[in-house]
């Protein structure tokens, strides 16, 4: 049995809810203990939610599990570019949640995962902050002045999109006094304002997707 069925196994056992001895794991699967001592500490660290060490037993922890699914290609790809784009450019709870999610994929999948990377490129701090104080404004319907390029100008924002590793706000623009979609990693400068916006017609995001 190969390592990526073995895991497979390990965690299938796991899911019981009871406490497994590494003994009892190596019979049942044919390997030595300290294979299955060096499993258990493949799955801890790629964080698959088991607790326990050496000679007192190994039990998952999870609160949620899922039942064995199938995945066509095409959906393996989304859930592949869904994760890449939250460990991408995800706040830093996500894009930990994220990768570890990525490491659970790999592990379970093995060599059938395909050739195409699921790693992340390098966070752009800037893009983060800027991420999560858009998000933040959009929650709470609040007003923001950004720099982008030469350009200053006050924004109502209305959605983060996410095209091709861009992120791109849809705005308002009071200046423009039109729609417009800002790409995030261009702005140089953003703040949150005190000014609340409510909806006004011609304004909205519902007016955005049917213009």
């Amino acid at each position: 049995m190969g390592k990526s069925l073995r895991l497979q196994s390990i965690t299938a056992q796991l899911q019981d809810g009871k406490t497994h001895r590494a003994e009892d794991l190596a019979v049942s699967l044919g390997v030595t203990t300290r294979t299955i001592y060096r499993d258990m500490a493949h799955l801890q660290a790629t964080g698959v939610p088991v607790n326990g060490t050496q000679g007192e037993g190994y039990r998952a922890t999870a609160v949620v599990t899922l039942p064995p699914i199938s995945l066509s290609g095409d959906e393996l790809e989304v859930l592949r570019l869904g994760l890449s784009v939250i460990a991408d450019a995800g706040e830093i709870g996500q894009q930990q949640a994220a990768l570890g999610m990525i490491a659970k994929l790999e592990t379970a999948l093995g060599d059938d995962l395909g050739s195409a990377p699921l790693a992340p490129t390098r966070a752009d701090p800037n893009l983060q902050r800027h991420l999560t104080q858009i998000r933040q404004a959009i929650a709470a319907r609040q007003k923001m002045r950004v720099s982008v390029g030469n350009r200053n100008t006050t924004i109502r924002p209305l959605r983060l999109d996410f095209f091709g590793r861009i992120w791109r706000c849809v705005c308002w623009d009071e200046i423009l006094n039109d729609f417009d979609a800002i790409a995030v990693n261009d702005i140089k400068f953003v703040s949150v304002l005190p000014g609340l916006f409510v909806d006004e017609v011609g304004k909205t995001l519902r007016d955005y997707l049917i213009s």
